[in-house]
């Protein structure tokens, strides 16, 4: 089983460049199942419905969030109907729109998807450490196989995640920074995990953001209007790939970009 895992999709003009990319991909290396965080997909600030929607016609299987999970209020009735296509940071707090956790199908499988934030350098949420711990626990006989999106900002924070849960979750990585990290591995006790799966989106800005915008606030401490960058865009992201007939074992995680 191959399980693709695309990096943050930062604008419009990504969502584009999946439509070209994403289906050759998945014949390519054969993908199972499309996993990808789209937080910031409607222009960096959120994801409107419309656009989760052609998110999904790219290829896409599911979406994560992440911290501007709720910056579109168009989304929150589509997060709340849609638990098998979207799922935000579990840790937001009990009855916020949408979902945590998610279980699909795959191949005749089923598996568990979870989305957390971290709290370093973050919003304050509640501890990403039992809120994963409680998913697990409510969707135990549940699932098959699992993967974790850790959506944060301190690599420390997402590798002791990662750490922490170390051979319950088979497929863990990181995603918010928008650069992909070159320490993919397999942990001691079987879980694949990176730190930083990239971006999908412009790579002449800053994070996919127009520089000149992110330079000036950085200098004058004023307020700025972020925007995407121009230019040429490339998507990132990592394969997991698995052996069902061994529970599961990972085979290899490997890093790409398009």
């Amino acid at each position: 089983m191959n399980i693709l895992a695309v990096g943050d999709i930062v604008g419009i003009r990504a969502i584009e460049y999946l439509k070209k990319v994403l289906w050759t991909q998945r014949e390519t290396y054969k993908i199972d199942f499309v996993v990808a965080n789209a937080e910031n997909a409607s222009d960096i600030y959120g994801l409107s419905p419309n656009d989760a929607q052609t998110v999904l016609d790219c290829g896409v299987d599911l979406m994560t969030m992440g911290n501007h999970t709720f910056d579109k209020r168009s989304l929150y009735t589509y997060l709340d109907d849609n638990p098998d296509k979207i799922i935000r940071p579990v840790n937001y707090p009990s009855g916020s729109p949408g979902y945590g956790s998610s279980v699909v199908r795959v191949n005749g499988f089923r598996l568990l998807c979870i989305n957390v934030q971290g709290t370093a350098f973050m919003t304050p949420l509640n501890d990403p450490f039992e809120s994963v711990e409680t998913v697990l626990e409510a969707e135990d006989g549940n699932y098959d196989l699992a993967l974790l999106d850790i959506h944060a900002e301190a690599t420390s924070e997402k590798y002791a995640i990662a750490r922490y849960f170390d051979g319950r979750i088979n497929m863990i990585f990181g995603t918010h920074t928008h650069v992909q990290t070159a320490d993919e591995k397999i942990l001691e006790k079987g879980s694949a995990y990176i730190t930083d799966i990239g971006m999908t989106g412009p790579v002449n800005g800053i994070l996919g953001t127009d520089s000149h915008a992110v330079i000036t606030r950085m200098k004058n401490h004023m307020p700025s209007r972020f925007s995407v960058a121009d230019g040429e865009i490339e998507m990132r992201g990592v394969i997991f790939s698995l052996d069902e007939y061994n529970n599961f074992k990972i085979n290899y995680i490997r890093r790409i970009y398009v």
